[in-house]
């Protein structure tokens, strides 16, 4: 009978992002997580075959800690109309803690490096975006709320540009406010044109 497994996979991504936020993902290896966890490489190994997998398995698991925080607000908002969409400005009205924002540039970074990170997240964005389209009263105005909110919430994750905590509120007013618009009724001009 084998020694049973004492080395806990969320230990182990809790130190690659560890490394990561301190270090940046071109100094993440395996050996650099061993030393962080206090295990053995071989630890390391089994559970994460290459530096590609376990940051495959940083990514899912931000994936999963996400979806986890949206299904609890879901739940509050279950009975709201385009409750997908407003369970996203919900989430939004929270602070990010700047961990979040200096993981989300490294992985950034080891994305553009390596396309087969962007797929999950990808996908996510695929199944929101048709959530979004399939359950809103006014899927146009929901979009441009999913877009305006991405914005907001890509200038803070990247550090580029941080709202005043009234005008960021304002700002989630706002975009909760282009849910029930309706676009297709505006009339679209031709830049070309002077009309």
């Amino acid at each position: 009978m084998g020694r049973k497994r004492t080395i806990d996979r969320d230990s182990v991504l809790d130190a690659a992002e560890c490394i990561v936020r301190r270090d940046g993902t071109a100094r993440l290896t395996l050996d650099a997580v061993a030393c962080e966890a206090g295990i053995s490489k071989a630890s390391v190994i089994y559970d994460y075959k290459t530096k590609a997998a376990l940051m495959q398995a940083i990514v899912e698991r931000r994936i999963a800690a996400e979806d986890a925080r949206l299904e609890t607000i879901r739940e509050a908002l279950a009975s709201c109309p385009d409750a997908t969409i407003r369970t996203h400005i919900a989430a939004a009205a929270g602070e990010y803690a700047e961990e979040e924002a200096e993981i989300a540039l490294c992985l950034s970074a080891a994305m553009a490096q390596n396309p087969a990170l962007r797929e999950p997240i990808h996908k996510k964005y695929a199944d929101y975006l048709d959530q979004i389209r399939a359950e809103s009263q006014h899927p146009r105005g929901a979009l441009l709320a999913y877009l305006a909110l991405g914005g907001l919430r890509m200038m803070e994750k990247f550090g580029v540009y941080r709202f005043s905590s009234d005008e960021r509120s304002q700002l989630l007013q706002e975009i909760g406010w282009l849910v029930d618009q309706d676009p297709q009724q505006v009339p679209i001009k031709n830049p070309e044109t002077t009309e």
